[in-house]
């Protein structure tokens, strides 16, 4: 009896026994799996590895709505009419063959002749702005978002709690947002009094250079040394005011997005004068705006601003108004 009492014990035990190895073979799987989940995505973790995959996805992510619309209008669009540069996709669609007057002709029967527009017209106008901000501004943002990053990484080995930089760039992307609803709503008036062709490019040399004037001397403002030189160095703002709360991150980036207007706005301005749907000039001045903010010598404002000035004293002088202006003070 004690023998056979002691098999039916002995059993009970070794299922017990096996039943807490399982147990803990499938409690260290499941560990297992979650640490390699865990690894797959520690680079979340990572600020400025999150900064640099925001900047790369956005700015992608306008380009490739720029693209969609150059691609758009290419089959009924004479490029040239978008603004300097944009002739060399005439290439691709068969209008560098054609006489002037043909490109001309064609324009006027396949691409936009009014200008009142639509709700479409209109949306689709703010979009293309939202697209501009996203290509040109991400990119120029990259100084702030990093510095707020590379502190970010350093409070949390500190063991400190931190807020994903994300929140920075969408207080930083609010700034521009409202101004692409503004630029759109001037777009609108501008065209709508015929100061802009329906293709967004100034309907006359004088206002382009007048444009370009005044941006050019806006690059030699204080205003605008002040918010680059704030852009240039903004790691003792972080440290000056650091917060761990959502809402505070997303004021800062508001507040960085100010600066960056500050900054930025009067060459944003100068798409008005070299046509605002020239993805070429875009791409000029979105690297523009990079360089000024990645150098640390005035010299750089400077000499764009000496470009623009130049610039537009030319598109002036040529003008109508310039050539009278010339003619009385017998320089013509």
């Amino acid at each position: 009896m004690p023998a056979a009492a002691g098999r039916p014990i002995s059993v009970v035990m070794d299922a017990h026994v096996g039943s807490t190895g399982g147990g803990r073979n499938e409690g260290e799987a499941a560990s297992s799996v979650d640490d390699g989940a865990s690894r797959r995505f520690t680079f979340l973790r990572r600020p400025k590895v999150v900064v640099w995959a925001a900047v790369a996805i956005g700015a992608g992510v306008g380009w490739i709505w720029l693209a969609a619309m150059v691609v758009g209008m290419l089959a009924t669009t004479d490029m040239t009419a978008l603004g300097p540069g944009m002739g060399f996709f005439n290439r691709l669609n068969g209008f560098a063959e054609l006489t002037p007057e043909m490109r001309a002709a064609l324009t006027v029967l396949c691409g936009p002749t009014g200008e009142a527009w639509s709700l479409g017209d209109a949306l689709a106008v703010f979009a293309m702005w939202v697209a501009m901000v996203f290509a040109m501004m991400l990119p120029s943002a990259a100084p702030v978002l990093t510095s707020f990053a590379s502190l970010a990484e350093d409070k949390r080995a500190a063991g400190e709690a931190t807020a994903s930089p994300l929140l920075l760039a969408a207080g930083y992307l609010t700034i521009w947002v409202a101004f692409a609803l503004v630029a759109t709503v001037g777009q609108a008036v501008l065209t709508q009094l015929r100061v802009l062709t329906p293709a967004g490019t100034t309907a006359s040399q004088l206002l382009a250079g007048t444009t370009l004037l005044a941006a050019g001397l806006y690059q030699f403002s204080p205003l605008k040394m002040g918010c680059l030189t704030r852009c240039r160095y903004p790691a003792p703002y972080f440290a000056d005011n650091w917060t761990a709360r959502p809402a505070g991150v997303f004021r800062q980036g508001v507040e960085q997005g100010l600066d960056c207007l500050g900054c930025c706005w009067a060459l944003m301005v100068v798409m008005f004068a070299v046509g605002v749907m020239n993805v070429v000039w875009i791409a000029i001045i979105g690297a523009v705006m990079v360089v000024e903010k990645v150098t640390f010598s005035l010299l750089v404002p400077r000499l764009v601003g000496v470009v623009l000035l130049l610039w537009g004293a030319a598109l002036v002088l040529i003008s109508p108004v310039g050539t009278v202006l010339l003619t009385r003070f017998h320089l013509l």
